[in-house]
């Protein structure tokens, strides 16, 4: 049996059916009982702020897909272990390698990799650069016209499908050569979102346009949406120049065998949610 918390989220989502279509007893730990999965996956509905709102969903698991930053993670994980869970599978990131607690985003990813690591449980890290679902930031603005205006827009980025990491997870579990690794998780190409906004707009046969946010008002725009100690983590991030997601790594595909999905690949598989 195996637990995928976050089962509606990006990666969880893309789990769910493989694990399921590998003979894998499958449970989807969710917040919406209303939540849909392909048949024989059992959801669970529960908090994981709140352990005693999903401990029951721990029984007979062996292996879970856990996401970073709750606020109890050592808790969390003593209760997996007591209910006879075997091994944790990660969900991290590349901004964990570097052990930079100064950084509030990376801090909670470095401190659930501690927490995982001293829990006693058999566990792999998954470090991927940033999401290309990311671009579905952009469906508000495509609704008003063809302009897209981002934060960071010069910065380049090998972002990875979050397919790709469901696969290299789906491998973590059902085997204990992974057992003791992180894996730093890439696209194939290092992308602008120049690059990315021209790509969907070939996709969606639609004239896009990139238009860079300075950075004052990338600020003002990310500020109203997230506390000011993580709008400072992401300057720091990707103006300090201490973080680089351009470096593409072949870890996808040694360990799936398939190379990982390209953007285009991404925009055509989704294009129907900007339409």
């Amino acid at each position: 049996m195996i637990l995928v918390t976050g089962a509606t989220g990006n990666v969880g989502s893309e789990l769910i059916s493989p694990a399921a279509g590998r003979g894998r007893a499958v449970r989807a730990l969710v917040r919406d009982q209303n939540a849909a999965f392909p048949g024989g996956v059992e959801i669970v509905v529960g908090d994981l702020n709140r352990i005693e709102s999903w401990s029951g969903a721990l029984e007979g698991v062996r292996g879970v897909f856990l996401l970073s930053g709750y606020n109890d993670m050592p808790g969390m994980l003593a209760a997996m272990r007591h209910a006879g869970v075997e091994q944790v599978v990660l969900l991290s990131s590349q901004s964990a390698a570097d052990s930079d607690t100064t950084n509030a985003v990376a801090r909670y990813h470095v401190l659930s990799e501690a927490a995982v690591r001293e829990s006693g449980l058999a566990w792999t890290f998954l470090q991927p650069s940033s999401f290309m679902s990311n671009a579905l930031r952009w469906i508000p603005q495509l609704r008003r016209g063809d302009i897209v205006r981002e934060a960071f827009g010069d910065v380049r980025v090998a972002a990875v499908d979050p397919h790709d990491i469901a696969a290299v997870a789906m491998e973590a579990l059902c085997s204990t050569r992974h057992v003791g690794r992180s894996y730093r998780l890439t696209g194939p190409q290092a992308l602008s979102a120049d690059d990315r906004v021209r790509i969907l707009g070939g996709e969606l046969d639609r004239d896009l346009r990139f238009e860079p946010m300075s950075d004052t008002e990338a600020r003002v725009d990310m500020s109203s949406s997230m506390p000011a100690e993580y709008v400072e983590a992401f300057f720091d991030l990707f103006r300090g120049g201490r973080y680089d997601e351009s470096t593409v790594y072949p870890t996808v595909q040694e360990i799936t065998a398939q190379p990982p999905r390209t953007f285009k690949q991404w925009a055509t598989m989704h294009a129907s949610a900007f339409r």
